[in-house]
């Protein structure tokens, strides 16, 4: 079973970019280390957010988004129910991160075309759009 278990890591770890799963229900906290990879996290107030077809319309555009080459991974995501904190903000609409391998990557999504025409075809939908990138080594 041990065999086993060493082998399903393994594999599991190689399907993955760089060898990394970071949700892999079988790893612990600090087992999975992202390094080297921008994270692109970007999020999105509706002008309208209680608009099931503009959220529907994003969604579907943040999906087609997900085309660009230089994209390792991605999650698109919305408010989670948790508790309410002074540092929680529930208040976006939608949540949208990728991950590059680096900096040229995430240069090379910011002008290809699937880019330009997402923000050209559906910035009329938000209102207020946040982007926080971050790597894992400090640039000074």
């Amino acid at each position: 079973m041990k065999s086993r278990r060493s082998f399903l890591k393994k594999a599991v770890a190689g399907a993955t970019l760089a060898g990394l799963l970071p949700f892999a229900k079988t790893s612990r906290a600090g087992e999975v280390k992202i390094t080297g990879a921008l994270i692109h996290h970007v999020f999105f107030w509706l002008k309208e957010p209680a608009n099931k077809v503009h959220k529907k319309q994003l969604v579907e555009a943040l999906q087609e988004l997900l085309k660009v080459e230089t994209i390792r991974m991605s999650h698109i995501g919305f408010p989670a129910g948790t508790e309410s904190r002074d540092v929680v903000d529930h208040s976006y609409s939608v949540s949208y991160m990728v991950m590059f391998d680096d900096q040229a990557g995430q240069d090379a999504y910011q002008v290809d075309p699937i880019h330009l025409e997402f923000v050209e075809k559906n910035q009329h939908l938000w209102s207020k759009v946040v982007v926080y990138d971050s790597l894992d080594t400090p640039l000074s």
